[in-house]
């Protein structure tokens, strides 16, 4: 997960914020840690209750965890056709879109998969350990049986498919409060980090947003920590060392090889991705963590600057993020350079 403050010095280090720079609300959200921040402090208030107004109609909409939200709704009662709100339907074409660019690496019917795991509840309300559960490795559904007429909002889910739009639903969240908190603030620039998926919108402020990157989003911000700096887009991770749990005595994560309908097992135990959205940038982190080796040429070939991370803490860096020893660490995510190639 990635945290988040503004300012840079021109070499990419971070430096303290002041009061006049920018101002910052905290709180909790869909389950993780909330940061809104606004440039214009004076409007701080409206933009943070504009984000919390979205976030609890995104909840509402999308949660898998909720038995009274649309997602679930809709997961109990399949073989019927459903027109969906307008939210859902943009977390569910985000959710295919992702499937179909990456291969099926991400998909949302793993749904099952996750829930029969031992993740069926908010993650802070799951016991670390428990007895065990019957494990079996068998290939999820698959996105392609998934009927969604976009143009309606129609919606068809086949017996035995439960969606869980889960991380890009997250992403895409941060996405549209950071827009939401930008119209309400009237201007200036804003960021929003939702358990370390960030999203910017607006102006940015003098040096950029300055990103620490790490595997928690609460995580200290320390002076020796990577940090890099954008001034649009997004950027998100993914990692298989936070939201874990112990079921007799096996580990286990929330990221889901849909090959195998068992949690990831490949070399990365964190991708950070810097894109155009963070949707983008979260389906593509998501992506790296279930393709394994693959990732590193996937990535190269959408010109996705990545931050990858092995069980043995070796990063490695692709397309053009930069090694913060070597290389000035501004990463304009909107650029012809670096924009992600995920398609619109």
């Amino acid at each position: 997960m990635s945290s988040a403050r503004a300012g840079a010095e021109s070499r990419g280090e971070a430096r303290a914020v002041t009061a006049t720079s920018v101002a910052i609300a905290d709180g909790r959200a869909l389950g993780g840690l909330l940061r809104v921040v606004v440039t214009r402090a004076s409007r701080l208030s409206v933009a943070k209750a504009a984000v919390d107004r979205f976030l609890e109609e995104m909840d509402a909409a999308a949660s898998r965890f909720r038995a009274d939200s649309e997602l679930s709704r809709i997961n109990a009662s399949p073989e019927r056709d459903v027109q969906v709100s307008r939210l859902l339907g943009r977390a569910i074409s985000e959710a295919l879109r992702g499937a179909h660019l990456t291969g099926g690496a991400v998909d949302p019917t793993v749904g099952m998969a996750v829930r029969l795991s031992g993740y069926d509840t908010d993650f802070a309300a799951m016991p670390a350990d428990g007895r065990a559960i019957a494990l079996v490795a068998e290939r999820v559904p698959g996105w392609r049986a998934v009927r969604y007429v976009e143009p309606t909002r129609t919606l068809r889910l086949p017996r035995g498919v439960e969606l869980d739009l889960g991380s890009t639903a997250k992403a895409l969240a941060s996405d549209l409060a950071a827009a939401a908190a930008l119209a309400a603030a009237g201007g200036g620039g804003v960021l929003v980090s939702l358990g370390g998926d960030i999203a910017v919108a607006g102006e940015a402020p003098a040096g950029g947003w300055t990103i620490h990157v790490s595997e928690y989003s609460g995580a200290a911000i320390t002076e020796g920590g990577e940090t890099i700096t954008i001034t649009d887009g997004g950027v998100a991770t993914s990692s298989t060392s936070v939201r874990r749990w112990t079921r007799g005595g096996v580990v286990l994560h929330h990221i889901i090889d849909p090959a195998t309908g068992l949690p990831a097992a490949g070399p990365w135990r964190t991708a950070s991705v810097v894109a155009g959205s963070c949707v983008d940038a979260n389906i593509a982190s998501t992506a790296a963590i279930v393709m394994g080796d693959a990732a590193v040429a996937w990535l190269e070939e959408h010109m996705l600057p990545a931050r990858l991370v092995d069980r043995d803490g070796t990063i490695h860096r692709t397309s053009q993020w930069p090694n913060p020893e070597q290389a000035p660490r501004f990463l304009p995510a909107n650029s012809q350079e670096t924009r992600s190639r995920l398609g619109p």
